[in-house]
């Protein structure tokens, strides 16, 4: 293999890891959310811009808040799932520019004064931070399950304001019995890789 990474930790984030549709009754502590967070902080994003926001969903009411504008077939998992997150875009995130990218202050207002502008680098960018979101969450020992089946607007409107686009909810936890469905196919390097 041409990959610095050991083969342990190449299944637990990539191979053998996949989409969990149960899980376990076990706990995930704000300490195990903070140390996902403080690892995945480092992922790239455009301009250092890390326009990605994530709404922990933990109590009873704000769950069953969530459930409600959830795809029939993710409301039952999401509903006994140990912890769920909402990640979202900011997209005010110019705001923070000046600390996040201090050697190019300006760049606030020299590529992102215009709200479609920010609006489409949000999403962007908070899309690549929540792929980092969920290889966290495996770094962690978790399973993920994203999910987009949901009425996002009303996800907005529930827990968010106009200026945060929701993208994916995850449920986070260890999985439970019958977690996983089978591994799906995937594109062979040939399918995807054009060399010019």
């Amino acid at each position: 293999m041409s990959l610095v990474l050991d083969s342990a930790a190449q299944d637990l984030l990539f191979r053998e890891a996949r989409t969990a549709n149960s899980f376990s009754d076990e706990p995930v502590t704000e300490e195990q959310v903070q140390a996902i967070y403080d690892l995945v902080k480092y992922g790239p994003t455009a301009f250092n811009a890390t326009p990605l926001r994530i709404t922990l969903v933990r109590s009873p009411e704000a769950r069953e808040r969530l459930v409600k504008h959830l795809a029939e077939g993710n409301q039952a998992k999401t509903a006994a799932a140990p912890l769920v997150a909402i990640l979202s875009a900011d997209n005010e995130f110019h705001e923070e520019l000046p600390h996040l990218l201090p050697h190019f202050p300006q760049a606030k207002d020299a590529f992102f004064s215009e709200r479609p502008v920010r609006e489409q680098s949000a999403l962007l960018n908070a899309a690549l931070q929540a792929a980092y979101f969920i290889v966290g969450v495996r770094a962690a020992g978790l399973a993920a399950g994203p999910m987009t089946g949901a009425d996002f607007a009303g996800i907005q409107k529930e827990f968010l304001d106009a200026d945060h686009t929701p993208l994916i909810v995850v449920n986070i936890g260890k999985p439970g019995e019958g977690a996983w469905f089978d591994r799906s196919p995937r594109l062979a390097f040939d399918q995807v890789v054009t060399t010019v």
